[in-house]
């Protein structure tokens, strides 16, 4: 096993002591459990006793009061992912072992994963929640609860045993229609079950408290998924996904994708000198006339001749600015503004361009555009003389404002035009027989592309439109979509998830398929806790050292990180090794358009999707057909598995690996009563 060791240090002084002497209490308790595996009780224990303010503090001590509490807070969520304390003097050393093998990395990271499950599941609103979802009402359709939409094992594995007793293949693909017919429902605001009466919101909410990882609300676009069966009463619930803003830093997607400098140079040079030399202009141009420029005209920033033959002079201007309407933007960032967008207010486009979160930024971008608009001009690129492009090819300053223009380019395309599988998984008893795998396929449908088409086709640019000050809408086309494992490098349910064309009904050698790329670089905030990010929060309030961050929209990418990296470098903790959590995570990259990569780098505007968007709804049984057929029959044929099946019942008393089981302690109980 591989040992990593790190110095945990933070900076205090009067309260050093007791810093080290809580950390060798905490490490006598870890001690004492020896093999015992750590759970959300005893995280829940060490942070009772041990996150506690002092007693009687003096003036000094109460000043590090905080940063020794939110220290320790990070350390106990350390302990939770499997570190441990080395040795307390004189320094406080963490050491962290890592796994032989793929199947005790992934034991590892799902008791990590459960530990902040389970303390969500523990809070007094979710229980709450979850009983209300469990409880009985009558609807103009019957009496029902939750219940009511997860599939009865019992009565499933009778229907998958009669057709298993059929004579062909043939005939059992046909029965299993009858017995398994999934379809996709879209969780749009309040729309509610057609057969039970309940949210269907709430209904993907209910589903997502039995996965391993806590569930989270994410920033930007988002479409929640449930997939459902028709062939059994109520229309049970297969599985649910949900799709989200795509991250826009990956860097084992964006080399795959040829976003990197040098895979775009060698995209381009085969491609005839005046498409590539339109292109580059037309998108320069079109990223320049986007930017709202008024204000810097008439305080003088810039000139017009300035666009048309920019200098280093105006380039630097142009930085000057920016640092300091950021330094000003920090100081007084005018919220209300920026939300008074986002929420759908006003909307004046221009205020908001004005504020100094946003001038900027567009002084930014400008001197970007402008720096690349002079190497252009200096290695003689232009419409008259496309032929030029090709000794420019071979010229460094030239690659780099290529470079830094797809850079551009990929920001604006990575928000619209890709997004990301956040949830994607089956419930009992369908798990068992790789319903996760049909959801996968499903992710794939023309009615995914279309609905999101639908959904955010006339949806404002927020960002778009604050540079631009005015209202900036982008045609929403869907071309790729993007995921990762849960459990580094362990088999997941992606593994062989692909669907050549000849089995859904259109001619060609393609397919649909979630292709591995490779490891992520294991950097993530995860493993941070809410109570550590609560603290974190409060230090940085409280901190003259911090640069503010706001959690405005528009700020920059991953605000979370950027405040979770400030609060560590604040406490004098090593960042960049806390921040990488260790699980290297697979990702998948799954093109929905044969031509995907021209459509993110700007190099073709239609997609040509591989599966053709008519007809979506057939699209979708043909994908739910070859699952039957590649997955689902196969599966039938396993040993004992319609006997594992057969233990999800509904009827009393429940046995349901579909239902949220609450780890229940004393103290919860006690706070939902009271």
């Amino acid at each position: 096993m591989a040992l990593q060791i790190v110095s945990f240090t933070p900076k205090l002084d009067c309260l050093s002591d007791v810093f080290r002497h809580r950390c060798e209490l905490i490490q006598k308790d870890l001690n004492a459990r020896g093999d015992q595996f750590i759970d959300a009780s005893f995280i829940e224990y060490l942070r009772r006793n041990f996150l506690v303010p002092l007693e009687c503090p003096s003036q000094e001590q109460l000043a590090e009061e905080l940063p020794l509490i939110t220290a320790l807070s990070v350390l106990v969520d350390l302990t939770a992912q499997g570190w441990r304390i080395g040795k307390t003097t004189p320094n406080v050393v963490l050491e962290f072992e890592c796994e032989d093998t793929p199947e005790a990395e992934k034991d590892r990271i799902r008791r990590a994963h459960l530990i902040d499950r389970d303390s969500q599941v523990r809070e007094p609103s979710v229980i709450a929640f979850i009983r209300g979802m469990e409880k009985r009402r009558l609807t103009p359709n019957g009496w029902h609860s939750i219940l009511s939409l997860m599939r009865d094992g019992r009565e499933l594995a009778t229907q998958l045993q009669n057709v298993l007793e059929l004579d062909s293949e043939e005939k059992q693909l046909e029965a299993l229609r009858s017995v398994i017919d999934p379809y996709i429902q879209f969780v749009d605001s309040e729309a509610v079950c057609g057969h039970t009466g309940i949210r269907l919101n709430d209904i993907w909410r209910y589903f997502r408290h039995t996965w391993v990882n806590s569930y989270k609300s994410v920033p930007g676009r988002s479409m929640m998924i449930l997939v459902r069966d028709a062939a059994a009463p109520n229309h049970p619930v297969i599985g649910i996904a949900s799709l989200a803003s795509a991250v826009v830093q990956q860097s084992v997607r964006d080399r795959w994708i040829g976003w990197e400098p040098a895979k775009v140079i060698e995209r381009l040079k085969p491609l005839p000198p005046k498409r590539v030399t339109s292109m580059l202009l037309r998108q320069l141009v079109g990223l320049t006339r986007g930017l709202y420029m008024k204000d810097l005209l008439a305080d003088r920033i810039l000139t017009r001749d300035d666009l048309r033959k920019p200098t280093d002079a105006v380039i630097q201007r142009l930085l000057r600015e920016s640092a300091r309407a950021i330094k000003q933007h920090r100081l007084y960032p005018h919220a209300a503004k920026h939300k008074e967008a986002v929420d759908g207010g006003k909307n004046d486009w221009r205020v908001r361009a004005e504020t100094t979160l946003f001038r900027s930024k567009r002084c930014k971008m400008l001197a970007t555009l402008l720096s690349i608009r002079k190497t252009f001009m200096e290695c003689g690129i232009s419409l008259k003389h496309p032929q030029n492009i090709r000794s420019a090819y071979d010229r460094g300053r030239f690659r780099l404002a290529v470079g830094q223009l797809f850079r551009l380019l990929k920001g604006e395309r990575v928000g619209i035009k890709m997004m990301d599988i956040m949830v994607c998984g089956s419930v009992a008893p369908y798990n068992i027989l790789l319903g996760g795998k049909l959801v996968c396929y499903l992710l794939c449908s023309p009615e995914v592309i279309k609905h999101y088409a639908s959904r955010y086709g006339e949806q404002t640019s927020l960002i778009a439109s604050g540079m631009g000050g005015r209202v900036v809408k982008r045609p929403a086309q869907l071309v790729l979509l993007c995921t990762t494992s849960l459990y580094g490098s362990a088999l997941s349910q992606y593994s062989r998830v692909k669907v050549p064309a000849n089995e859904i009904g259109f001619s060609g050698s393609e397919k649909i398929e979630f292709e591995n790329l490779g490891l992520s670089e294991g950097f993530g905030v995860f493993h941070f806790s809410r109570e550590t990010l609560r603290l974190m929060n409060m230090l940085l309030a409280r901190s003259k050292e911090s640069r503010k961050v706001n959690s405005i929209f528009g700020e920059g990418v991953n605000p979370l990180m950027r405040k979770i990296r400030e609060a560590l470098s604040v406490l004098g903790l090593p960042a960049e090794v806390l921040l990488k959590h260790g699980n290297r995570r697979v990702v998948y990259g799954v093109a929905l358009a044969r031509n995907f990569r021209e459509v993110l780098l700007g190099l073709a505007d239609k997609p040509h999707y591989m599966i053709p968007q008519t007809k979506a709804r057939a699209r979708t049984d043909a994908l739910s057909h070859y699952w039957r057929k590649r997955w689902l029959l196969k599966r039938l044929s396993k040993p004992r598995i319609l006997e594992q099946v057969a233990e999800h019942t509904v009827v009393y008393p429940i046995r349901h690996g579909a239902q949220v089981q609450v780890p229940l302690d004393l103290d919860s109980v006690a706070s939902l009563w009271n």
